[in-house]
């Protein structure tokens, strides 16, 4: 049977993932295997699993009060370590996200995303890419057409970073230390080399990265993850605008780290920030 320490050794040393999903999915494997050993009644042999244990496995962890969208996450990281210990996961569908108004995907959610795409990916170097630029649209709040159409001239990098975005405007947004350290790994994994004139994120050919090639990946990742068809790239802006506003941004300010011509485009957003507020008075009220 496979150690999930193993595991984890795995996903930080060869696929590069960050301490924190580490730490997460390494918990995962942790509680699968503590699940199996009083499920079976001795020590679990992975190759016996079926998709009615994992079932047994997400209702107990039901009890702990997950949501549907960390059960989602849940039998994510547990396919992963299955299939790490090289056992095909059961077939079975994840739990779903109910749909409705837009809703921002929360910070854990866009850094599983981005490492739940990454975890598609066999090259390393692809893999950091993707990353990268997902954590540009969610803590960066760039169109994936921006993100693109960086080139290597916007290193190296600093605290913030220039962006020219829809009418040729260049708007300067703040980089945060995690998206930073993520497009520098990028840049130091990547074999094509890094030139002012080119584009900073490359395909798999050495060409510039194609728009549908980032949608395709999350589309894949969503699914895993038991999220929304509404997670899409350009959600992760969404949710970048959604945050800041809640968090007491100003209008004004916000429309200048979106880069949005009129007013009325960032005026969206608070009516996605509503909904969500009555989310937790529906959940938190006792007479909603």
């Amino acid at each position: 049977m496979t150690d999930p320490s193993a595991w984890a050794a795995h996903l930080s040393r060869d696929r590069r993932r960050s301490a924190h999903t580490v730490r997460a999915y390494r918990a995962t494997a942790e509680r699968l295997v503590s699940f199996l050993r009083q499920h079976w009644g001795g020590e679990p042999d992975l190759k016996r699993i079926e998709g009615a244990d994992l079932r047994a496995f997400l209702a107990w962890r039901r009890n702990d009060g997950i949501g549907n969208a960390s059960a989602a996450r849940e039998l994510s990281a547990v396919r992963g370590f299955l299939t790490f210990a090289g056992v095909e996961p059961p077939r079975m569908r994840g739990p779903r996200v109910k749909r409705g108004v837009p809703r921002p995907v929360s910070p854990d959610e866009a850094v599983a995303l981005a490492d739940t795409v990454a975890e598609g990916h066999d090259e390393p170097w692809i893999a950091a890419r993707d990353v990268a630029v997902l954590l540009l649209l969610y803590g960066a709040g760039l169109r994936i057409g921006e993100a693109l159409g960086l080139t290597g001239a916007v290193l190296p990098l600093g605290e913030t970073l220039a962006v020219t975005g829809k009418r040729d405007k260049t708007r300067i947004v703040p980089l945060l230390p995690k998206v930073r350290a993520a497009i520098e790994d990028y840049v130091r994994l990547t074999p094509w080399g890094v030139a002012r004139d080119l584009p900073l994120f490359r395909g798999a050919k050495g060409g510039p990265l194609s728009p549908a090639v980032v949608r395709r990946s999350v589309r894949g990742a969503r699914r895993m993850m038991g999220l929304s068809e509404r997670t899409t790239p350009h959600a992760l802006r969404h949710s970048f605008a959604t945050h800041l506003l809640g968090r007491g941004a100003d209008l004004r300010s916000l429309q200048e780290l979106l880069g949005h011509a009129s007013l009325s485009s960032t005026q969206v957003y608070t009516a996605v920030d509503a909904a969500h507020l009555m989310d937790v008075y529906r959940n938190a009220h006792p007479r909603a």
